[in-house]
């Protein structure tokens, strides 16, 4: 698909001579130092793009290393950002414009560049010493080997640095700057809106109103070099996405601020504080620093030594009647894997997060990885059935907390959060929910006896369980008369005591299964629209690009049927005879294939797998022509 569109061009007045062409969608990607604050820049943009109007989707690329070295492919840190007219599901496979701040941003990154793509190049880092430590013998600039691309050298440091001359500041404080430079130039090259941006910046740096006017001066300085310069006779506009959206308020949000807002609407619709009991972990921390900034929502954080006192301090929470989190990635799931077999003995609502990324172990702490769903499904001792549900959206975070806090309040049991750091990290449009659309969440807390024994008199049986969830009572430490056990050794049934009958221990363990087969989940919506003859089957972040590779398989003629769960365990009571309808399913996933092997395992369908483990998310292009290839005529 083309970026450009060519529907027409105009003329500003104020600029005679400066063609405005419009586009239907853009890719840009800033590319440059972990110190050039290429994130920064980046979320400024969509800021001012969601202001705007547009649909957008965002990827923030960054190295895991607090400061790699200065000039480094290791280094490079960049942020792309898609925005269109109409509704887009992913950042884009290809940027149509790089912005790269260094040599080395330049070679990380040109190779995604399709031919024709406009490059911004800081002429100015272009010295011998930093072209040799990427490996550049001759300058990329004057080799010819960016002839197929439309190349725009900014000398963006000289720039700034004239630019705030004014301001007295030193040579290295004004160069940090030129990312602001180049958001200006960005900004008039793609008319986005600035007053968001200066406020931004003056409110960052209140306390060195220098520095804020600083920035605020090279971001204009940027703007009017677009303006004023003969190198870029063309800007563009990208209308609004009108069309797109229902009508509400929107804002823009990464999938970590919408689970967090989720976890808070979630306790707000439960009536109960909610509990943070959390360890710092690449890349749910993002979770824990928001949800400390709500006490006045009734937020308790807790910053635990470790991932197994941050799961036990949840988990405490839970007994004592709150609706309790932690946050981890997978290495700390591993770590936190004995409390979540005791949440499951104890039967309370305890929500694990897990932004999964790379591994195994360490991994890649900053790159986006699906392969702990296995470790979700079975990673604990015994037999421990726990809830999972996963998001497909930055946005969809939101709901997916919701969900999983309904799951766990209402059949008492510990629900795995599945997100990812593509979702955490990404952004999109969120469409702000009106609270009286929420779910009621809200439980009964046992208040007094629950059972009559033989001889009449009433006791109070922590394991006598509902009816219809087979959730046992939930009763809050302190309540007289409801004293019971708690531990990780085996329950008798109804009683609670400590038993080591066999036929009581075969019970509770079906009994507990029984549960979470149980759970009412809602059933997979298929969207086939041709009765084709093979289903792509998707979870969590795979959603986007999905769905953007079945709509070019359809345009062009390609009948194929797509369907995304949401609910891993238990699967939607109608899976099997959804899979059933089709002659291939084909399930792409960003790990090995671990929803594959459920999938046959429990259906004994040939589901067959397509594979991506490179710390990226999928590109759409790349799906389709698997599909294309393989599975689709």
């Amino acid at each position: 698909m083309k970026s450009e569109t060519g529907t027409g061009t105009r003329t500003r007045p104020e600029e005679p001579g400066k063609e405005v062409r419009r586009l239907d969608r853009v890719i840009i990607r800033f590319a440059g130092d972990s110190g050039d604050g290429m994130q920064l820049t980046g979320d400024r943009f969509t800021s001012e793009t969601a202001s705007f109007g547009n649909d957008l989707s965002t990827l923030p690329n960054f190295p895991a290393e607090i400061r790699a070295p200065v000039g480094t492919l290791p280094g490079v840190s960049s942020f792309q950002l898609h925005f269109a007219d109409h509704d887009i599901l992913t950042p884009g496979d290809a940027p149509d414009v790089l912005v790269a701040m260094n040599p080395a941003a330049l070679r990380a990154n040109i190779g995604d560049v399709p031919p024709g793509g406009e490059v911004i190049v800081n002429t100015d880092e272009f010295a011998k010493r930093a072209m040799a430590k990427v490996g550049y013998a001759v300058s990329p600039l004057k080799d010819g080997s960016l002839e197929g691309y439309r190349v725009h050298p900014v000398p963006l440091t000289t720039l700034t640095i004239e630019a705030l001359k004014e301001f007295g500041l030193s040579r290295k404080e004004a160069e940090r700057s030129k990312n602001m430079f180049a958001l200006g130039l960005l900004s008039w090259m793609y008319h986005r809106p600035t007053e968001g941006t200066e406020a931004f910046l003056r409110r960052k740096f209140a306390k060195s109103p220098q520095i804020a006017e600083a920035n605020v001066a090279a971001f204009r300085a940027g703007w009017n070099f677009g303006e004023t310069t003969e190198d870029f006779a063309v800007s563009y506009e990208v209308a609004p996405a009108a069309k797109a959206f229902p009508a509400g308020t929107y804002r823009n949000i990464s999938g970590n601020l919408a689970l967090s807002y989720g976890l808070i609407a979630a306790a707000r619709q439960a009536d109960l504080p909610l509990y943070l009991g959390s360890y710092p972990i690449t890349p749910a921390s993002d979770i824990l620093h928001e949800l400390a900034r709500h006490k006045n929502f009734g937020v308790r954080t807790f910053q635990a030594e470790d991932e197994i006192a941050g799961i036990g301090a949840a988990l405490g929470a839970a007994f004592g009647g709150s609706l309790a989190v932690t946050t981890t990635s997978g290495p700390g799931v591993a770590l936190k894997s004995e409390t979540i077999g005791l949440a499951v003995s104890l039967e309370l609502p305890l929500l694990i997060v897990d932004i999964q990324r790379g591994g195994p172990s360490t991994g890649l702490p900053t790159k986006t990885e699906q392969a702990d769903l296995l470790q979700a499904m079975y990673g604990r001792n015994g037999e421990a059935p726990v809830p999972v549900v996963a998001p497909a959206t930055p946005a969809d975070c939101f709901d997916a907390a919701i969900e999983a806090a309904r799951i766990a309040l209402a059949y008492r049991t510990p629900v795995f959060l599945l997100s990812d750091g593509y979702l955490a990290n990404g952004s999109e449009p969120w469409r702000i929910p009106d609270t009286d659309d929420l779910p009621d969440l809200r439980v009964q807390f046992a208040t007094g006896p629950n059972h009559t024994l033989a001889d009449g008199s009433e006791v109070f049986w922590p394991y006598k369980r509902d009816p219809q969830t087979l959730a046992r009572p939930w009763a809050v430490p302190g309540t007289p008369g409801l004293e019971h056990r708690i531990g990780g050794i085996e329950k008798q049934d109804g009683t609670g005591n400590i038993s080591y009958d066999p036929a009581n221990h075969d019970f509770m363990v079906r009994t507990r299964q029984a549960k979470i087969d149980g759970i009412q989940v809602p059933d997979i919506e298929v969207d086939d629209p041709d009765r084709a003859s093979t289903l792509v089957l998707g979870w969590g972040s795979t959603y986007g690009p999905i769905t953007a590779a079945v709509r070019r398989l359809r345009r062009a003629g390609h009948p194929i049927a797509q369907a995304h769960l949401r609910h891993l365990n238990p699967f939607p009571r109608n899976l099997g005879e959804v899979l059933k309808r089709y002659d291939r399913t084909v399930v792409p996933e960003m790990n090995l294939g671990q929803l594959t092997t459920l999938i046959r395992a429990r259906y004994l369908v040939d589901a067959r797998s397509y594979n991506q483990v490179n710390g990226m998310p999928f590109k759409a292009e790349q799906l389709a022509s698997a599909l294309r290839g393989r599975y689709v005529t």
